[in-house]
């Protein structure tokens, strides 16, 4: 156990050291997390815990192939009291996206397609889709003919056109009313509807958050001729010793499911009732979306997130080629995209193939910190997950909460890791 001195010294550490230093780093001379950060991370973590905001969290970084970092606070299930754990399962929703990405771009490595293919060259579902234009004077949809084909880099970039907002004027009925994504539908049936669904948007011509990456799975069945269930546990989960990170949880795991939790204000928080936030895992549905369903333990997506950093292997198995990593690694958005959604919230970012992709420093102390050349995603119910390759870092948070990180773990996290913001000026 350390010595109380250690810790005063540490604190001290904190408070004086970094104004030494025109940036300051976590990194000792080997570049290992020093101890100084640790209690910084410690205490950042505890803190959204203390404050009634989130009832658990917990991370894990590894930095040049070593574990620097795993801690956990708070509880996973309040209710029960029990504690939020390395083995905990949680939901991961968006954090599936980089997954299906991966296998996807298996099938690119193997030769099955081209990024600037057309969609509707692998699946003619798409291949009369149209673009909203408003209603005419009776309240009927005017349709147009896209300016140019629905590629593949459209929909691993979120530039295809889809709509997924039910409070689209107009065409929010019309995506209602289709029910592409309903859990009941195979992954067939929901690219028929979705292809007889008119485009919120011309394929490229701006960047919007849908399911461009449901769309994924579906060319992953189409061009591998096996269920996207059945092929990214054999291309991906099971050749990295993933074997937790699946998309229905059996009776004998249930015990460490994380429950979900509703934020309401301020120390304001209400735990869900299991029927109402887990029926997407306790049963086998029809749909595997490759935009979401899959849960996850810390240590199984850890592994995910180091076979990026190490550019495709991982303990002497390839997923993909070095060079393929650092494609999807590699921002794809065009000058010309310039409505964006939510993105620029992320940072001076762009996005890759299924990743948001760093491209500049943080210009605010408001922003979320990083490095230029890290890649990252999160999930809805505020996971994080980022790779950091000049540091050669991952690092993986769980949590559980909604609405989507209103707190700032994800920026009080970020800070925690690499320190506060500096101009450099």
């Amino acid at each position: 156990m350390q010595s109380k001195s250690f810790y005063v010294f540490a604190v001290l550490l904190l408070l004086f050291g970094s104004c030494k230093e025109d940036k300051p780093s976590p990194y000792t001379e080997n570049g290992i997390l020093n101890e100084v950060v640790k209690i910084r991370i410690d205490s950042t973590l505890k803190k959204f815990v203390d404050s009634g905001n989130i009832a658990g969290v917990s991370a894990l970084i590894f930095e040049k192939d070593k574990e620097v970092y795993y801690n956990a606070f708070g509880f996973a299930d309040q209710n029960a009291q029990q504690p939020m754990g390395r083995n905990t399962i949680v939901q991961i929703y968006s954090m599936t996206k980089p997954i299906t990405g991966t296998a996807l771009m298996t099938l690119y490595d193997a030769g099955k397609f081209e990024l600037d293919d057309p969609v509707s060259k692998y699946a003619p579902e798409f291949a009369d889709i149209k673009v909203y234009a408003g209603e005419d004077t009776q309240g009927q949809p005017i349709l147009e003919t896209p300016h140019r084909p629905m590629t593949i880099r459209d929909l691993t970039r979120h530039t295809a056109g889809f709509g997924r907002n039910s409070d689209i004027p107009g065409l929010g009925k019309l995506i209602s009313e289709a029910d592409a994504l309903n859990r009941e539908n195979t992954l067939v049936q929901m690219a028929e509807k979705m292809g007889n669904t008119p485009l919120y948007f011309h394929p490229g011509e701006r960047w919007e958050y849908g399911p461009c990456v449901d769309v994924q799975a579906f060319l992953v069945e189409r061009i591998s001729g096996q269920t996207y269930a059945d092929y990214v546990r054999e291309h991906v989960l099971t050749p990295l010793e993933m074997n937790e990170t699946r998309y229905f949880v059996p009776e004998e795991d249930r015990d460490r499911f994380s429950a979900m939790y509703l934020r309401k204000g301020e120390g304001n928080l209400m735990q869900l009732p299991d029927e109402q936030s887990k029926s997407d895992y306790l049963n086998h549905w029809p749909l595997t979306r490759g935009g979401s369903g899959l849960t996850s333990t810390l240590d199984n997506y850890m592994r995910f997130a180091r076979m990026l950093v190490h550019k495709g292997s991982l303990d002497s198995v390839t997923i993909l080629k070095p060079e393929t990593v650092e494609l999807m690694a590699t921002n794809q958005l065009a000058d010309s995209v310039k409505e964006r959604s939510f993105l620029p919230s992320k940072g001076q970012v762009g996005f890759g193939i299924d990743f948001a992709v760093r491209l500049k420093p943080p210009v605010s102390a408001e922003e979320n910190n990083g490095v230029v050349g890290e890649f990252f995603w999160d999930g809805a119910a505020s996971t994080l997950f980022w790779v950091d390759p000049v540091n050669e870092l991952t690092a993986v948070l769980f949590v559980q909460l909604f609405p989507y990180d209103q707190i700032g773990l994800h920026k009080g996290f970020r800070d925690a890791v690499y320190g506060n913001f500096e101009t450099g000026n």
